[in-house]
């Protein structure tokens, strides 16, 4: 494990492996760089994969004050440090905050993203009015187990009763563990939880090639998110994962990945 200082000097834990074009794997919510390990394993055949703490999580600092743009500063630190350019994938709201850096001018060549988790239809309700601001009262009261529940319930859509059997499982204090960064996730996603269209404007100044990829067995929502976001623009390539849910194998994508990203290479 190495860090990296962010522009605000805050340390960002990360691991590095294999050799080639620097990729850099974004989690989502609850995500630290330990669960991205199997994906980057597959991956660093072909690429220098760096994974990564998103910050407030696992052993990355933090600031006091939160703003989506010390998240950008912090991938800007693992870019420098991959040598100035490097490409992403982002995995759901972690794929929302890859295509955030990219639109901010991050110095990405190539944006691979899996289920963002847009919410654009009324096949699940919307995030509620007050979420974020409901996440920060209850981490403000350190109330992190409840602000887990919450999230999996209005965020996922996951019926109270199966998430009231869940506090009791092993994994339950891991999550516990990194539930401070859950309104974090909020600001990143914005407003694109409102089962309302996408902005069209948002991420117009992303003009690298992008994968969006979603599976086909998992919330109707995710597919649904994720073919209109690839509507966007022409540098925008949809691809469907067959039998894949939200946590998809490692096997199936890193494949897809590899592929895609190779595509850019100098021959």
């Amino acid at each position: 494990m190495d860090k990296v200082f962010s522009a605000d000097a805050t340390a960002i834990a990360f691991e590095q492996r294999g050799s080639g074009p620097a990729l850099v794997l974004v989690g989502g919510a609850f995500m630290t760089r330990h669960e991205s390990a199997e994906l980057a394993a597959l991956l660093a055949e072909r690429f220098t994969v760096i994974t990564y703490d998103r910050r407030g999580r696992g052993d990355s600092g933090d600031s006091p004050a939160y703003d989506v743009q010390r998240e950008v500063e912090d991938l800007d630190a693992l870019i420098g440090h991959a040598g100035g350019e490097a490409m992403l994938f982002g995995m759901s709201s972690g794929a929302v905050l890859a295509l955030e850096a990219a639109a901010r001018g991050s110095a990405v060549t190539r944006l691979a993203l899996y289920e963002p988790p847009f919410v654009t239809d009324d096949s699940r309700p919307p995030l509620p009015a007050d979420y974020v601001a409901h996440l920060d009262e209850l981490v403000e009261q350190r109330a992190y187990g409840d602000a887990v529940a919450y999230f999996m319930t209005a965020a996922v859509g996951m019926p109270a009763e199966a998430v009231a059997a869940m506090r009791q499982a092993p994994f339950w204090a891991g999550m516990e563990a990194v539930a401070r960064t859950l309104p974090y996730d909020g600001r990143v996603m914005g407003g694109t939880m409102s089962g309302r269209p996408l902005p069209a404007d948002r991420w117009q100044s992303v003009t690298v090639p992008v994968l969006v990829g979603s599976g086909d067995a998992g919330a109707p929502h995710m597919l649904t998110g994720a073919r209109e976001f690839a509507a966007l623009a022409d540098n925008f390539t949809f691809r469907v994962f067959p039998g894949q849910e939200h946590t998809i194998a490692p096997a199936v994508l890193a494949p897809v990945l590899a592929d895609f990203f190779t595509a850019g290479e100098q021959v």
